[in-house]
């Protein structure tokens, strides 16, 4: 789950880490009113949508009177953002965040995630604030200096320090520095983030250390012993057919290409939408139906699926272990037959019953297409889509 920057922002102010004043608006008036009661004569006027490049897309802008901020505020309220996040067609921007004016001195990147195969949270650091880490890593990586937490020590003071050390942080700064990253770090942790990132962290002109940007993402699976994180989320900034599939406990992500997917397990479901592209096409989705899947999920999977207009094939890839091929059977023949499939489906299974599973498919009077291996089911719904 991803929130918005200003949120991100209230959870780094609620662990004591320091961020400028600001205040969320979802009007023209409320942006006037929340410059003037930061007061000062500069405020920075930023849309809040869940993208990255949101000032280059024309998104975060200076004002330097309240007449300049109406100004920007009424441009970015109701546009639609595009940016290298958003694709084509962007997002439409629906709050702001006001904030304050800086008097930068230096921009700095500070981010955590979970390193796999560490399988500890990693801490990154660099001097290159500003810049998108994946650029840094692609063409500095020597600026980029981590460090593995410990669990159960946390991220301790001598890991913060030489931390912000080494990134350049002036030495009067640095106990200062240190606590903001072992604030930063008590937020990841509690709140069950799975990725926070602070780009620009900045040292402004008064030697302040700063969150001039926020961005957090939450592990879904956590959610529920997370209520204040769960209450942030945005349900505007997510796909509608992914918040319909959650109410169904089915895991899908809308792609862009035209073979719909219907699989059990996260990494068959990988494992399917590589074998189409190799096979030449491109899969319409992910969607991993879970280990237990019932008649209903799979009819409303078959619903979610045939929405998207670009559809031309559907793929079932089954493998039964918990689940019986029988059972799946049972409930793919019953879906089809409710949804009115418009579209060819190409059915594979492989696992418990699945002799059992394939006689009710035959069976059904249903155009199903069987299919023995993944190899097999690719090449005929690559067939089956027209390509």
């Amino acid at each position: 789950m991803k929130v918005h920057e200003y949120q991100g922002k209230q959870l780094l102010q609620s662990y004591g880490v320091a961020t400028p004043r600001g205040r969320v608006c979802f009007t023209v008036d409320e942006a006037v009113d929340a410059a003037e009661e930061i007061g000062g004569d500069l405020w920075v006027v930023k849309a809040q949508i869940h993208a990255g490049g949101r000032g280059k897309g024309g998104g975060v802008r200076l004002a330097r009177s309240l007449d300049e901020g109406r100004r920007h505020a009424g441009d970015i309220l109701g546009m639609t953002l595009v940016t290298h996040q958003t694709g084509p067609e962007g997002k439409v921007v629906k709050r702001l965040l006001v904030e304050a004016g800086a008097d930068i001195e230096r921009e700095f990147y500070v981010g955590m995630v979970v390193d796999r195969s560490a399988q500890r949270v990693v801490v990154m650091a660099s001097s290159e604030g500003g810049t998108e880490i994946e650029e840094v890593a692609a063409k500095t990586p020597e600026k980029i200096h981590k460090a593995a937490v410990d669990p159960v020590a946390g991220l301790t003071k001598e890991q913060a320090m030489d931390l912000v050390a080494k990134i350049g942080l002036p030495e009067a700064v640095l106990e200062r520095g240190a606590e903001f990253l072992r604030g930063l770090y008590r937020v990841y942790w509690e709140t069950d983030a799975s990725l926070a990132e602070i780009n620009p962290l900045i040292l402004t002109a008064d030697q302040q250390v700063l969150a001039l940007d926020a961005k957090f993402n939450f592990d879904d699976n956590a959610l529920f012993r997370q209520p204040q994180v769960h209450e942030l989320r945005d349900l505007d900034e997510e796909d509608a057919n992914e918040i319909e599939a959650s109410k169904y406990g089915l895991s899908y992500i809308a792609l862009d290409g035209n073979i719909g997917c219907l699989v059990n397990g996260a990494g068959l479901a990988m494992a399917t939408m590589d074998i189409i592209k190799l096979y030449g096409a491109e899969p319409a989705n992910f969607l991993d139906v879970g280990g237990g899947a019932t008649t209903e999920q799979v009819t409303e999977a078959f619903v979610i699926m045939m929405r998207n207009p670009n559809l031309k094939a559907i793929l079932v890839n089954i493998f039964g272990g918990i689940m019986r091929c029988d059972v799946i059977a049972e409930g793919l023949v019953n879906a089809a037959k409710e949804v009115h499939l418009s579209v060819p489906l190409v059915v594979r299974l492989e696992g418990t019953n699945v002799d059992k599973g394939r006689e009710i498919i035959a069976q059904s009077g249903i155009e199903i297409t069987s299919a023995t291996t993944m190899a097999d089911a690719a090449e005929k719904v690559v067939a089956a889509a027209g390509g």
